[in-house]
């Protein structure tokens, strides 16, 4: 891609955030086409041993004066005989009723896992895997486009997702898969063995950031005799997705190119009889088709090209 070359334009459902690792807090930062039903945000961090409250807002605005709306205000509570959540919502600069939840899922000292995920009447908060609360609206989804986080917290990692498409592959909450804590990448090209295979329902996630001046990117699945029966490749010459059969053969996958320089990506594999679905930054792009028991005979995941991994999961 030429330093002159404009992109092509993408809708916004195929966008994803990139996410930040180590922010300084009180961080604030704009969400790329504001929030909506189907979005998730994830937070990784530490709570310091000495903390007395930290608070996770969805804002709707930046400004210090006045002070914008805050569709959903999260604030954990350290510092009282019983710790615990508030979860509130300011409005033309006015606090409306707490709500309260006791038995704080989240310790002093300890690092965390949270996930945010907005349905389209509340929104869900797990907590190391488990669900702890849902609050539901009271200011319309739609204007909430800032994210802001302050108070007692070291915040490792800040990811912005979309949910699995695939009702059949089950949803990512409340587990979530976690962005490295100890470093944002894993070394490309990374293979990862299938020791039992591929079976139906499981899902493989690759979340990634282009490189600047990218050349390619593949993800290859080989079976027990080292043919190659899946791969899938973005090809950066044409701005073309496409599945390549074992004989070389292309077809191609009519979406959006989003492989774009430094610009973040995921990609979901559903295992099902006879293929595979695609996702792209959660959106479904149709399948591929295998043959009879092939998924319980693949035994490596292989991923290279022009890419940052910050997660490899299945």
């Amino acid at each position: 891609m030429s330093p002159g070359e404009k992109l092509d334009p993408l809708p916004d459902t195929f966008i994803l955030q990139p996410p930040v690792f180590h922010p300084v807090v009180p961080y604030v930062t704009t969400i790329f086409g504001g929030l909506r039903a189907g979005k998730m945000v994830q937070l990784q961090g530490v709570v310091p041993l000495d903390a007395r409250r930290f608070q996770v807002d969805f804002q709707c605005g930046c400004s210090l004066h006045p002070r914008p709306d805050i569709a959903i205000h999260f604030n954990p509570r350290f510092h009282t005989t019983k710790p615990h959540v508030i979860c509130n919502t300011l409005q033309g600069g006015h606090w409306q009723a707490e709500a309260r939840w006791p038995h704080l899922a989240l310790q002093r000292g300890a690092s965390f896992l949270i996930l945010f995920l907005f349905g389209n009447e509340e929104m869900k908060v797990s907590v190391n895997g488990l669900h702890f609360l849902h609050y539901r609206y009271r200011l319309p989804l739609s204007r909430v486009d800032t994210l802001g986080i302050y108070g007692d917290i070291l915040v490792t990692a800040v990811g912005f997702l979309n949910i699995n498409p695939f009702v059949e592959g089950g949803s990512e909450y409340p587990v979530g898969h976690p962005f490295l804590l100890k470093s944002p990448r894993l070394e490309v090209p990374c293979s990862r063995a299938l020791p039992r295979g591929l079976w139906p329902g499981q899902v493989i996630i690759v979340r990634g950031l282009v490189l600047p001046e990218p050349k390619d990117f593949t993800l290859r699945l080989r079976d027990e005799a080292a043919h190659v029966p899946v791969t899938l490749r973005a090809s950066f010459a044409d701005r073309t997705l496409a599945w390549v059969s074992r004989w070389g053969g292309k077809k191609l996958i009519p979406a959006p190119f989003l492989f774009y320089p430094q610009r973040f990506f995921e990609v979901l594999l559903l295992c099902q009889e006879g293929g595979l679905k695609l996702a792209l930054n959660g959106q479904g792009l149709g399948a591929t088709s295998l043959g009879p028991q092939a998924l319980e005979r693949l035994r490596e995941l292989h991923i290279s090209g022009s890419i940052q991994l910050y997660c490899v999961h299945y």
